[in-house]
């Protein structure tokens, strides 16, 4: 996307998301082609694995042009839970991000994120689908995991009953 025509089109307060393979990298349009956003050491260093970002405790508040944070990702504007979120007034939003910058803050990738920092700006709520899509990805694995020890147990169960039944009618054949 054309950097003038994003400009256009992205209003102060929008949330970026921006494309960087394993995961989704998240900041506020403050204007200016510039965003703020949530930046743990690792990703600075260029990592782009979501596993370094294990390591990080913290993360610091930054603002930079758009075109610095994006690099050769792909990126859109994705303002994602105003269906059934009020946001917040586009200048608070713009005025409380801006405030931030420098702040170094707790980052855990399940309740602190990049993600749940601006849903927090725009709507006054942490939320963070990626989060919670791994919750549920999570939970289906750990539902297919019971599911098969459920299964192989009832299995044994049944194969011990017919084993023991055929000991049973041999025994009495003798």
């Amino acid at each position: 996307m054309e950097q003038a025509l994003f400009d256009h089109r992205a209003k102060p307060g929008d949330l970026i998301e921006i494309f960087r393979g394993s995961y989704e990298h998240w900041a506020i349009y403050v204007g200016g082609e510039e965003v703020v956003h949530l930046i743990p050491p690792q990703e600075e260093s260029g990592a782009s694995d979501l596993i370094k970002f294990l390591d990080s405790s913290t993360a610091q508040v930054r603002r930079q042009k758009l075109r610095e944070v994006v690099g050769f990702h792909r990126f859109r504007i994705n303002n994602l839970r105003d269906g059934e979120c009020e946001p917040r007034e586009r200048r608070a939003i713009v005025r409380d991000a801006c405030a931030m910058v420098g702040r170094e803050l707790p980052y855990c990738l399940a309740t602190s994120n990049c993600e749940h920092f601006v849903t927090e700006l725009r709507y006054g709520k942490p939320k963070s689908q990626q989060v919670e899509a791994a919750a549920v990805m999570g939970g289906v694995a750990t539902a297919g995991v019971a599911l098969a020890v459920l299964g192989a147990a009832l299995f044994a169960s049944f194969s011990s009953k017919d084993d023991d039944n055929e000991r049973s009618r041999r025994r009495r054949n003798r």
